[in-house]
Formats: structure tokens, C-alpha cells, sequence
């Protein structure tokens, strides 16, 4: 089968598309036909060796995905050859075929549009639960988003709407900041003079940040009294140093959400959090936001296309044309 593969950490212009065996479902596990798959910042991390998990290379990159199963492992139940269903992993998804735990596939209508799967899972899981479990936003707060136009960051805006926000979108231009008002951005900003334009809009009582860098201390500081501070990634590169006087004098709180030590210490909570997705998908209420779709063989410019921050919303990695219909 063919994907995308990393030989070496470093740069995207190393990545290349190459024949590798096809994978078998062990003990457990299910394979994946992958119909699409997403990219997340956290991606180009893992090339790049910038991550804060190694992925021992040769590998396959992608770690969020939609298809149909084609085989299941012995010791799995509720799922069969011909479901459609979607899923996430750390490594393995931009390619043809994936195999993955069955308790990592969520089980999908079998005419789901399955681009729109691919692009609904991570970004706004970890928008969701940054949001409710780690910044309990409530109706009424101010919420100011940092990377607003990127994947988390747009459904942080589309969630901390309909969970009853006032939401400010940051972002760096003005197409960007359009598409977030679009999305239910309340105000949109550019980051220059952040921590003033950010007070002059009333400040925030909670800011997601996965951006990180520069950035992180401007927006901290027009936090309100008593204001949480949620960091959920470094897209800018640059883990930020906060001022702990800041913190002392505003009565702010800071914290962070990652998959996985959530994952390791209350599990349930995230199960109850992908219900509540999958329902508010299914009921229409959370649409993604696709950007543009990109041929497995141009995987490699795809992710270039999010590491350059051209992009806006999800970019997608399909094996097959790009101008297909969306459902398979």
C-alpha cells in the first residue's frame, strides 16, 4: 500500500510517498481503509522531532483519520468489515490503510460523510474538553482564542458558542479573522497590541491558547480577575515563560489540557465528552470547516500548507481524487 513516510526528523521537504507492507489486525485491533485524513500542528511536531513524545522513525505521520474497516483482530466486538467509523492515533494515518486499537474507532452512520469525520475528531476534542473539563467555561464568560483560524482554535470558537460564550477570535489576518465571525466569533483581533485591544473588547475571562510563543504573555495579562489561562499546544514553536507575579496579583489560574494524562487518569470523562460531540454533530449543531483537500501523494504539501499557516479551518489528506464526492 502507499504513505507518506518519515525516514529522518527534520524537514517536510524529506517526507515521501512509498510502497510499504499492508498492515494486519492483531489482538484487539481492526484496519482501517482510510477515506481521509486530517491534519493536526501536532503532526508536523512529530517530523520535526519537536514533539514531547519521539516517534522512532521510519514511521507514517497522521494521527487522525475517517474510512471503512476492511479486517478485524480477534478479541474485538462491534465492528465489521464494512463499517464506517473514525478514529485517532499517534502515528500511522496518512496512508492508504491504518491499523488501530478498537478502542480507539468510534463508530460512524454507514452514509456518513466521512471527510467531515476525519475533520471533526481531534481539533474538537481537544477544543471540548480543554474547554469544559480543564477552563469550566459557563455561559455568560468571555472567551479569547489564540490561533482562531487554525483546527482547534475554529472549534473553539464554534463550541464556546453554542456553550454560551462571548467569543473573541485572535488571529493574523483578515481573511482569517472573517472566517472566525463567520463561525460565531462575537470579535476577531490581530495580535498586534494584544493585550490592549483585548481589554479595550473587556478583557476575558478565559483564554485557550494553543499557540504558545510571544503571544501567551499579552493575552494572560488582559485576563480578568480570577481569569484561567488553558494551554493546549505550542503552534509558534516557543514554549512561553509566564510571570508568576501575574498570576499572584490577578488571582489567575493556569492550566492545560493533554490527551494524553487525561486519558491515564479519568478516562470516562473523555468518554463523555466524545457522546456529547457525536451528538452535536449529528444534530448539526458543530460543522467543520474544511480548507482544502490534498491527494495522498501530495501529503507532504499538505502539512506544509498548516506549518505555513496558510491554511484556515482543516486540511485533509484523501488517497484518492481530491474532487470526489464527500461521503466515500
Amino acid at each position: 500500500m502507499r504513505a507518506l513516510r518519515c525516514t529522518v526528523h527534520g524537514s517536510l521537504d524529506d517526507l515521501t510517498v512509498r510502497e510499504i507492507p499492508e498492515p494486519v489486525a492483531g489482538a484487539g485491533q481492526v484496519v482501517v481503509d482510510v477515506r481521509a485524513a486530517a491534519v493536526n500542528f501536532a503532526d508536523i511536531l512529530v517530523v520535526q522531532g519537536a514533539y514531547q513524545v519521539a516517534a522512532p522513525v521510519p514511521f507514517t505521520p497522521g494521527s487522525e483519520f475517517a474510512g471503512r474497516v476492511v479486517e478485524v483482530g480477534p478479541a474485538v466486538e462491534g465492528f465489521a468489515a464494512g463499517d464506517a467509523v473514525s478514529g485517532s492515533v499517534f502515528v500511522g494515518a496518512f496512508a492508504q490503510r491504518v491499523v488501530v486499537p478498537a478502542a480507539s474507532l468510534t463508530a460512524l452512520p454507514p452514509d456518513a460523510d466521512l471527510r467531515a469525520a476525519a475533520a471533526s475528531g481531534v481539533s474538537y476534542a481537544t477544543a471540548y474538553h480543554a474547554l469544559t473539563l480543564v477552563a469550566e467555561l459557563r455561559a455568560g464568560e468571555t472567551l479569547a482564542v489564540l490561533g482562531a483560524a487554525g483546527g482547534v482554535g475554529l472549534a473553539a470558537v464554534q463550541l464556546g458558542r453554542l456553550l454560551g460564550a462571548r467569543v473573541i477570535a485572535v488571529a493574523s489576518s483578515e481573511r482569517k479573522r472573517g472566517l472566525c465571525r463567520a463561525e460565531g466569533a462575537d470579535d476577531a483581533l490581530p495580535y498586534e497590541d494584544l493585550k490592549q485591544n483585548l481589554a479595550e473588547a473587556g478583557g476575558a475571562d478565559v483564554v485557550l491558547d494553543p499557540v504558545g510563543g510571544a503571544h501567551a504573555e499579552p493575552a494572560l495579562r488582559a485576563l480578568r480577575w480570577g481569569g484561567r489561562y488553558v494551554t493546549v499546544g505550542f503552534a509558534a514553536g516557543e514554549i512561553p515563560r509566564i510571570p508568576l507575579n501575574l498570576v499572584m496579583l490577578k488571582g489567575i489560574s493556569v492550566r492545560g489540557f493533554e490527551f494524553g494524562g487525561w486519558a491515564r487518569h479519568d478516562r470516562d470523562a473523555l468518554a463523555r465528552g466524545r457522546a456529547e460531540l457525536t451528538r452535536l454533530f449529528a444534530t448539526g449543531e458543530l460543522k467543520p470547516h474544511i480548507h482544502a483537500v490534498y491527494p495522498l501523494e501530495d501529503a507532504a504539501g499538505a502539512l506544509a500548507a498548516v506549518a505555513g499557516r496558510s491554511s484556515a479551518g482543516k486540511v485533509l489528506i484523501v488517497p484518492a481524487d481530491p474532487d470526489a464526492p464527500h461521503g466515500d
